[in-house]
């Protein structure tokens, strides 16, 4: 194949594309073409001339034009105009032209001579309907002037997403020319927009036909390449009045100020979800460590990457005003670490349980010596050193990138604490004001629970030292009785649970379990006086009931308290047990061949109600008989029936048979791990053969 023949069927090829692919301006005015004679007679006459004129071909070719379609009052001008363009001249103008129906229509029409071969001359006219050309002008015009004063940017792309136009508004948005965009794709041009999302938002436009409407984008451009900004972009497919796809109109708005706004109402509206979130989850218990992991955990992802609690050493042993060294040094305590991804940072902060001493040059230091907090919107290699416990950890740090750091102090109650420090990795914006003020604000909520644990925790151990000091020592087993105990304090707070074995004349045993209302020293304290009185009137050998009544009077005058009490006295001789409860859950008897039962008691009103008569029951116990004697903690639980907790009792007493100190493990380990409150459990068992049981109830009078 030759050049030439190659040129030739690309040139074929061309004017085949462009048969197929119209524009439709033309269609629009739909055009119609005439040819006159040198006499005047119609020669030629196109359809859109029929359509336009109203007449047949069969009805006009031949004719004379000014007869057929000029107006009698006209005809003159129109000869003038005829001979003008026979002439050789060109005209152009608006001519009105009489309609079969006798209307007149202005046209406009465009003439010039012809010749043909035999050098015969012709008048060519091409003609429209004025009020469609001037409809056309019209919407041209107003297009032109839209596209170039509109203050929104306009662009147009063909169908392979190509920039085909770009209004004034638009070039100024973007600091480029048309031409320089012009033929290029969006990407070629901006890089800083992200062309992915814009140009398959525009296919999606092409292939469906339905336009998008405010989409979103962020980026950035020539005009400003420094800050993001944000558009909403709306497009639309452009086609001609034949249906023909032409690409793409694009409109832009620089919405960037809203989208600020919007940004700042929504970190805004974050910053109070996170302070209304940690309110719930920071402090729900009043462990000291668990308050702190509890705070690192709510402030990442949202606020930070990277978490960590630390409180000084003196918190955690409890001192009474928390310190710093003489010498500006401080020595901390890490409490919780907390990341939003896993990442070797976390092995840059301090290990949790462990003791670490920084230097006064240390971030931290500075934090709780100052007591304020401090922000590190970009961190340097300078303040990594200063953040970090030392060298091996800034390395980490500086490895995973961190770029911004806040330390905000740990204060309650006028007192330093420790801090909370804070790290960003990941997230690429810097820590701000309003960051700042909130994790200072997430810090004093957190201080005054992790303050309120220590002090809880310091009234605790008062509690349960005193608690100690004044329980029974280790029972002893006694002639005829085998005893062993269990007390275990509350994981929250120590209350006035106690128990007691007290010897009796005549080789009896006094058997006591009791509960006072209340936590901490305050019931410590009650319970401690409520046992030596009933040490003391269990000395005159009183019945169970008569104790009580005695114990009832003297409870108001220990405190704004109330109690309860189950006391027994068991002969081990003659196997006869009495008891008597003042409001306290009833024992549990084991026989020998393991049935075991809660013994009936009538309840009674707890010490300190007052006024109301104590009841005895008297049971006599064959031997080997286990008597369980327990305060609720036992076997009361949140979201449980009381019934359940002692029927699940009297099925483990049934079940464990031997030692009474193997018995007291398997019972705790089995209803409670870290009881919500104070457990006291009192076994004994009798070791001697008895008479047969018979039951007798007496009543004492208050």
């Amino acid at each position: 194949m030759t050049t030439h023949d190659r040129v030739d069927q690309e040139d074929e090829a061309g004017i085949s594309s462009m048969a197929i692919a119209p524009g439709g301006v033309l269609d629009l005015l739909r055009v119609a073409a005439i040819a006159l004679d040198i006499e005047g007679r119609i020669a030629l006459w196109s359809p859109e001339a029929e359509q336009l004129f109203g007449y047949r071909a069969a009805e006009a070719l031949g004719c004379r034009a000014d007869k057929l379609l000029v107006h009698p009052r006209d005809r003159r001008a129109a000869v003038e105009l005829f001979a003008r363009v026979r002439a050789g001249d060109t005209w152009a103008g608006i001519f009105p032209v009489r309609r079969p129906d006798g209307s007149t229509l202005k046209v406009e029409f465009r003439t010039m001579g012809l010749r043909d071969a035999h050098g015969a001359v012709y008048a060519l006219g091409l003609a429209a309907d004025e009020g469609t050309v001037r409809r056309l002008e019209t919407d041209l015009a107003v297009s032109g002037f839209l596209v170039k004063q509109s203050p929104v940017g306009l662009a147009v792309f063909d169908t392979e997403l190509r920039w085909l136009r770009a209004n004034p508004a638009l070039q100024q948005m973007n600091s480029t020319t048309e031409s320089q965009v012009r033929g290029h794709r969006v990407g070629e041009v901006l890089p800083g927009l992200d062309a992915r999302a814009i140009e398959g938002a525009m296919r999606h436009v092409l292939e469906s036909g339905e336009p998008l409407l405010d989409q979103q984008s962020v980026g950035r451009t020539p005009a400003d390449p420094d800050h993001d900004h944000a558009w909403s972009e709306s497009y639309y497919r452009l086609e001609d009045p034949s249906g023909r796809i032409l690409g793409i109109a694009v409109s832009i708005m620089d919405v960037s100020r809203r989208h600020r706004e919007t940004s700042e109402i929504a970190e805004a509206r974050e910053r109070l979800a996170v302070i209304a979130d940690a309110s719930v989850r920071v402090g729900t218990t009043l462990d000291l460590r668990q308050t702190a992991q509890e705070l690192a955990d709510v402030t990442v992802p949202r606020l930070a990457d990277l978490a960590a609690v630390d409180v000084l050493d003196s918190v955690v042993h409890r001192e009474a005003t928390p310190r710093v060294w003489a010498d500006g040094s401080a020595r901390f305590r890490a409490l919780a670490v907390a990341a939003g991804y896993p990442t070797d940072a976390v092995h840059a902060a301090d290990p949790v349980g462990e003791i670490a001493r920084y230097d006064p040059t240390r971030l931290i230091t500075q934090c709780v010596r100052e007591a304020r907090p401090i922000l590190v919107p970009h961190v340097t290699e300078q303040d990594i050193r200063r953040i970090a416990r030392d060298d091996d950890a800034a390395g980490v740090l500086k490895r995973e990138g961190v770029h911004s750091y806040i330390a905000a102090p740990l204060i309650a109650r006028g007192s330093v604490l420790g801090t909370l420090s804070l790290h960003r990795t990941i997230n690429p914006k810097p820590f701000d004001e309003e960051d700042l003020t909130l994790a200072c604000e997430l810090a004093i909520r957190a201080a005054l629970c992790i303050d309120n644990a220590r002090l809880y925790a310091r009234e605790r151990d008062a509690a349960l030292t005193l608690q100690r000091s004044l329980l029974s020592q280790q029972p002893r087993d006694l002639d005829g009785l085998e005893i062993a105990s269990r007390y275990l304090p509350a994981v929250s707070a120590a209350g006035g649970d106690w128990f007691d074995v007290l010897p009796l004349p005549d080789g009896k045993v006094g058997l006591v379990v009791g509960d006072v209302m209340g936590k901490g020293i305050h019931a410590a304290a009650i319970m401690g006086q409520l046992r030596t009185a009933t040490r003391a009137f269990s000395r005159l050998d009183l019945p169970p009931a008569k104790v009580l009544c005695h114990l009832d009077e003297i409870t108001p005058s220990l405190g704004e308290s109330i109690a309860t009490c189950l006391y027994a006295v068991c002969d081990p001789r003659t196997g006869r047990c009495e008891m008597s409860t003042a409001g306290h859950l009833p024992p549990v008897l084991v026989q020998p061949g393991g049935e075991a039962e809660l013994i009936d008691i009538p309840t009674g009103a707890p010490l300190g109600v007052g006024g109301v008569p104590f009841a005895s029951v008297e049971r006599e116990l064959a031997e080997g008989a286990l008597l369980a004697l327990f305060t609720d903690g036992l076997v009361e639980k949140r979201h449980q029936s009381l019934d359940v907790g002692l029927h699940t009792l009297v099925q483990l007493l049934r079940r464990h048979q031997g030692p009474l100190e193997r018995i007291c493990d398997q019972v705790l380990a089995a209803l409670h791990g870290a009881p919500d409150d104070d457990v006291a459990l009192l076994l004994a068992r009798l070791r001697r053969p008895r008479l047969p049981e018979k039951s007798v109830v007496t009543v004492e009078e208050g």
